[in-house]
């Protein structure tokens, strides 16, 4: 492959830079970059800028000094498909999980078998996209988001880098505030803001180094969570607390299933926006076939076990029909500490200090659940312009970590349901992603061969953008129709189910109404402008 150089060493640009002064206009490809726009490693540290030493630094560290450059060829030696399985494999076998299982019988108060259906087949269609778009990583060496620059163009993506940072940095604080609680369940004595604390940073180590230790860490750290979670599947099953609690009939079983679809839905299907970022480094020899094989066994499998064991075992939990007040050790300990204290009414009385050693491992594996939000926001934080571009990827990864602490301490103890129903209202954007990056690869641009990926750093090559942030703010219009969350209830989901709580068809919606009209939009767009 030809390497073309660029000669310029100015302060402050990255290798990548698209908006050089004047004097150095003449090219728009990288330093050493090759004519399909990759840039070797070697590039990083070259010069005297601030950038070029920093990267020197890391490199010492063995730390990742690639950001969203795209990997050149001769770098993707990582040929070991497993891995990919195992990503998400460790990041789904968690708590936060096993949590969303649990929500079908306190929140939407559903019976055992829909719920397990449910759980089932939602799952099957939320990680699709994941599963897809993980195949992208080997044939182009570009991350997720810039990927996204040939759906929304170079600005709109900057809009769609924005969400993604508030789902990364929002979804962390979230999970670390559940891991600090189950810590907190073990020691009374341990605050919240130490259990924060202590998982954000161990985190924060493993996506320092990057890729090749996110992938080093995930390929293990899901068999102790395994091995707990089998733990707690064998002390509850011989409990005899399972109930098969009866399915319901009627307009609120309808609205009941649907707002839980919609929770299953969204957890499954969050990866999205991420997902070509862990396959980036896999030659493009590799089948997209067996890509998508290894990605989907790796989050199908945490995915139905650990919702459907949160199932089985919130169906243990009993409440007095007359005053709703809780009536046995499951819903006392739920009502008391979450997710924390169900499982410690499964774990300690049967196992005493074991069992509590169990709810800590149970605690770390937020680890492997956040390691995902915490690399990728770095890199989503450099796609929004040419001033973060130039600063390194492994800086952007101590900021998002000091951001989500800085919510997550405070939000321990005053605002987490305010948070949380944050996060599900904001959620709905993956369904308006899909909705357009999917219709233009399958019918504006036909395929894999539709893409130039040599043109991912030209804004005046890639698509305008603005059949796409229209066709965006339909489907937000879709959402708001359709959705059923504790904040506001949308006029359509409203009439489904009961009118108090209306029926989450939200995901849908915002997925039709994007797809429909960016397809009518991008058609005209393409015509005028032909790009």
């Amino acid at each position: 492959m030809g390497m073309i150089k660029n000669e310029y060493d100015v302060e402050g640009y990255s290798p990548t830079d698209t908006e050089l002064p004047e004097k150095h206009i003449s090219s728009r490809l990288p330093v050493y970059a090759d004519e399909t726009g990759a840039v070797p490693d070697q590039s990083f540290t070259i010069g005297n800028s601030l950038y070029a030493r920093a990267q020197r630094f890391a490199g010492k560290w063995s730390i990742e000094q690639r950001g969203i450059e795209r990997v050149p060829e001769d770098e993707r030696t990582d040929t070991n498909l497993a891995k990919v399985g195992t990503m998400w494999l460790a990041a789904n076998m968690v708590v936060s999980s096993f949590a969303i299982g649990v929500l079908a019988v306190p929140v939407f108060q559903l019976g055992f078998v829909d719920a397990l259906l449910t759980i089932l087949f939602i799952n099957l269609l939320g990680i699709t996209p994941v599963c897809f778009f993980s195949t992208f990583g080997p044939v182009f060496g570009l991350r997720q988001m810039v990927l996204s620059r040939f759906y929304f163009g170079w600005y709109g993506t900057k809009v769609i880098a924005i969400f993604n940072v508030l789902a990364c940095v929002g979804w962390s604080s979230v999970n670390v505030i559940v891991g600090a609680q189950l810590l907190h369940a073990v020691n009374n004595d341990v605050p919240g803001f130490a259990g924060v604390i202590i998982i954000a940073a161990a985190t924060f180590v493993v996506t320092l180094f990057g890729y090749k230790v996110v992938h080093y860490y995930e390929f293990y750290s899901w068999i102790p969570s395994f091995i707990i979670f089998l733990i707690v599947l064998g002390e509850f099953a011989h409990s005899g607390a399972f109930v098969n609690i009866p399915m319901k009939v009627g307009n609120s079983e309808a609205g009941s299933v649907l707002s839980f679809a919609s929770s299953v839905f969204g957890f499954a299907t969050g990866w999205t926006s991420y997902a070509a970022d862990y396959t980036v480094y896999q030659p493009h020899t590799v089948s997209r076939v067996k890509t998508f094989a290894w990605t989907w066994a790796g989050l199908i499998f945490p995915l139905l076990f650990t919702e459907m064991l949160g199932l089985a075992v919130a169906t243990a939990m009993t409440y007095d029909p007359v005053t709703f007040e809780p009536t046995n050790d499951y819903s006392r300990g739920y009502e008391s500490s979450h997710i924390g204290g169900l499982l410690a009414a499964v774990l300690f009385p049967p196992l005493g200090r074991f069992g509590r050693f169990c709810l800590v491992v149970l605690a770390l594996s937020i680890i492997a659940n956040n390691c995902p939000n915490i690399y990728s926001v770095s890199l989503s934080l450099q796609v929004l312009g040419r001033w973060t571009q130039a600063v390194p990827r492994f800086i952007w990864t101590f900021v998002g970590t000091l951001v989500y602490c800085a919510i997550a301490i405070p939000g321990y103890t005053h605002f987490e349901s305010v948070l949380e129903n944050f996060m599900l209202i904001i959620g709905y954007w993956l369904a308006i992603y899909e909705g357009i990056a999917l219709p233009e690869h399958f019918i504006f641009r036909k395929g894999i061969k539709g893409y130039d990926p040599a043109t991912y750093t030209t804004p005046h090559l890639l698509p305008p953008g603005i059949a796409a942030m229209v066709a965006f703010c339909f489907g937000i219009f879709g959402a708001v129709m359709g959705m059923a969350q504790v904040w506001f209830i949308g006029p359509i989901g409203k009439h489904i189910g009961t009118p108090e709580y209306g029926g989450d068809i939200g995901f849908p919606l915002a997925f039709c109404f994007a797809f429909v009209s960016y397809c009518a939009l991008r058609a005209v767009e393409k015509r005028k402008y032909g790009r």
